[in-house]
């Protein structure tokens, strides 16, 4: 940090298990990969090429490599994997993965239905040689999953091999665990939270009430994902309380309390 301030929430360090913030590239030249790295390089974790973008990027191999370089691990994402599967080239995206000299990789069923015990079997299979997360909900609104079948198909991944479970939320943020108008489904979170260690868990939260609101249910190192490389910095402000939004999160109670009395009075006062 630039400077020393008192009851800054510490951050886990790089290479972390908890507070993981992935960045979605949806499609970055490689000047502006090299501009995200500067600025946000050492705040971004994970960074997932989106949906099928990793097939039409130029200079893709010079892009991972630059993530890498930063120490950034970056990945395919699931919709790939979903393109691979449904072509019966499963062997195909493996070599493909082992082409770019890629360790991490996503197993999802979000646009096309895998039987599950097979899914679990893929990331089994999988996770022998590399790093896998794996995506439960589906991106289809139409579609509703019941908690009980999120709780079991999340636990199942993880035994199964899962380093991580995102939990959907598309890029626009209002499938999976939020309602069509953003706001998070509570119910299916608790009830999510209640039998899986949230840490296991990547909430993919675009849009910033939803990153609110996981900072201020999970705390500063919660797992959130399918961040856009401008908001990496905003968000890590969130993080640690150098927002409005998260401002009073991380104060000792008493300088919240005081500081809360002296706003609620100044309000008072503006009113007479």
């Amino acid at each position: 940090m630039n400077f020393d301030l008192p009851f800054i929430p510490e951050r886990s360090a790089k290479p972390r298990n908890s507070g993981i913030t992935m960045m979605m590239d949806k499609g970055l030249s490689l000047r502006e990969t090299e501009n995200f790295i500067e600025a946000s390089g050492g705040l971004t974790d994970v960074v997932k090429f989106g949906f099928g973008t990793s097939f039409v990027t130029n200079n893709l191999q010079e892009k991972i490599n630059l993530y890498k370089s930063a120490g950034i691990r970056p990945y395919f994402g699931g919709t790939l994997f979903e393109a691979f599967y449904a072509r019966g080239m499963v062997k195909e995206f493996l070599q493909t993965l082992d082409k770019y000299d890629l360790d991490l990789a996503e197993v999802s069923d979000g646009s096309i239905m895998i039987n599950h015990d097979e899914k679990c079997e893929l990331i089994r299979t999988f996770s022998k040689d590399r790093t896998i997360m794996s995506e439960v909900g589906s991106k289809d609104s139409g579609i509703i999953v019941s908690p009980a079948k999120w709780i079991k198909m999340m636990s199942t991944e993880l035994e199964a091999g899962s380093w991580k479970v995102i939990a959907e939320g598309r890029e626009s943020g209002n499938v999976g665990v939020f309602r069509p108008n953003g706001t998070a489904h509570t119910l299916l979170i608790n009830r999510i939270i209640a039998r899986v260690n949230p840490d296991d868990i990547l909430w993919e939260a675009p849009k910033k009430q939803q990153q609110v609101w996981f900072i201020k249910l999970f705390g500063h190192n919660v797992n959130l994902g399918n961040i856009a490389p401008n908001e990496l910095i905003p968000l890590e402000c969130l993080r640690l309380g150098l927002r409005g939004d998260t401002f009073f999160e991380f104060l000792p109670d008493d300088y919240a309390e005081r500081l809360k009395q002296v706003n609620d009075e100044t309000e008072e006062d503006d009113e007479d």
